[in-house]
């Protein structure tokens, strides 16, 4: 079983490490009326270019397609780009010489 290799299991607590370090979420009491979402484990090894294996990479994703809007939430998620990407686009807008705008960054 996938979550009994201590590689997973490994891979699970540095995705939940990562969460907590970003402050993803904050715990809080469940109102009455309303039903908590499930939550799943999704699982990838990536790769080398040579083809070794880099890593095992566990990722924990909400059910969220469960939901329904106006009625089980008004907020959404939204996945967060690395860094490395940023500075990918930043490098080849700047290198043609393109216009950046950034909208609704804080």
């Amino acid at each position: 079983m996938v979550s009994q290799d201590p590689k997973w299991t490994h891979a699970m607590q540095q995705e939940i490490d990562d969460l907590e370090a970003n402050h993803t979420w904050e715990l809080t009491t469940l109102p009455v009326d309303q039903k908590t979402i499930g939550a799943k484990w999704l699982y990838k090894i990536k790769h080398k270019a040579n083809g070794e294996v880099d890593k095992y990479k566990a990722r924990l994703v909400d059910k969220g397609y469960t939901q329904r809007e106006g009625l089980d939430y008004h907020e959404t998620l939204s996945p967060v780009a690395k860094m490395v990407s940023v500075r990918t686009i930043i490098s080849v807008t700047a290198s043609k010489e393109w216009d950046f705008f950034s909208h609704g960054c804080k």
